[in-house]
């Protein structure tokens, strides 16, 4: 008799701009297939979209350490590892959550670079603009117009749906996070917050890209998993043609969703199933 069992906890990390909001079809969809979905905010994070976007100083000054600590506790006190799934800033996260030995399989979708990840295309440059054109903004949380939200995220949207999703959905973002993964992490002295042991044994990873990613490209997230290639555990990238950054939301989601869930269900370490009742331990 297999004495295991795959996860049935999903735990889902949002990205910068946005907030759990974004994950909503992902967490109706998963849990109508029975799993137990988490969507948890980063630390200030948890208010709403629109009050949160009236006043974004909360989160000005949040830090990827602490969020990083705010994530592991809530996945430690989990009854067993689930499968941990990450978009954009959140696909860093899940790297980092991963190298501490936490989850059962991991997937980072148009995830932000860690550190060391050198590759900086045109687009991402013209992207991350905005946040690193004034060095004020390094300590003021940085939000998109309209106009740089559809070139960013949703450029294979109409622009009306575009702006129907920066409505619902878009929010500022501590400018210093920006500038992290962005410019500092590769040129100071020492590991910086979003550095990762690339040789740490942990949970199986996947890294999924989109063709048409402006923020995060795919060549960004290749170079990603080959820094992975020193970890004894499993990386693999899949990347999907056509697809932006928006990928979790933009018509189509669901062939992304779906993917994700099979691929980590796939790799997921092994349980030991709880003893029945009655039987001995």
């Amino acid at each position: 008799m297999d004495s295991s069992h795959t996860p049935d906890t999903i735990v889902l990390v949002h990205g910068l701009w946005v907030t759990p909001r974004s994950w909503e079809e992902w967490k109706a969809r998963y849990e109508a297939q029975g799993f137990t979905v988490l969507t948890p905010a980063y630390p200030g994070f948890e208010i709403e979209v629109e009050t949160l976007r009236e006043n974004p100083d909360v989160i000005a000054n949040l830090t990827v350490p602490e969020t990083v600590a705010h994530l592991a506790g809530i996945i430690e006190d989990l009854p067993e590892p689930p499968i941990i799934m990450g978009h954009s800033f959140g696909g860093l996260l899940t790297q980092l959550l991963l190298a501490r030995g936490l989850g059962a399989a991991g997937a980072a979708i148009n995830a932000a670079p860690t550190e060391g990840v050198r590759v900086t295309p045109l687009s991402q440059a013209r992207s991350l603009f905005p946040a690193l054109k004034n060095p004020a903004n390094f300590h003021r949380a940085v939000g998109f117009t309209p106009e740089e939200w559809h070139y960013a995220f949703t450029n294979s949207l109409s622009r009306e749906d575009s702006d129907a999703a920066y409505e619902r959905y878009a929010i500022a973002a501590p400018g210093h996070w920006v500038w992290a993964y962005g410019l500092l992490a590769n040129f100071q002295p020492g590991h910086q917050e979003t550095w990762v042991d690339y040789s740490a044994d942990r949970a199986p990873l996947l890294f999924i890209g989109g063709s048409e990613d402006h923020i995060m490209p795919p060549s960004v997230n290749r170079s990603n998993a080959k820094h992975w290639a020193k970890s004894p555990a499993l990386t693999e990238y899949h990347e999907f043609d056509g697809r932006t950054h928006w990928t979790c939301a933009e018509p189509g989601w669901e062939d992304v969703a779906d993917y994700a869930l099979e691929w980590t269900l796939a790799h997921a370490q092994p349980q030991p199933s709880a003893p029945e009742q009655g039987s001995p331990g």
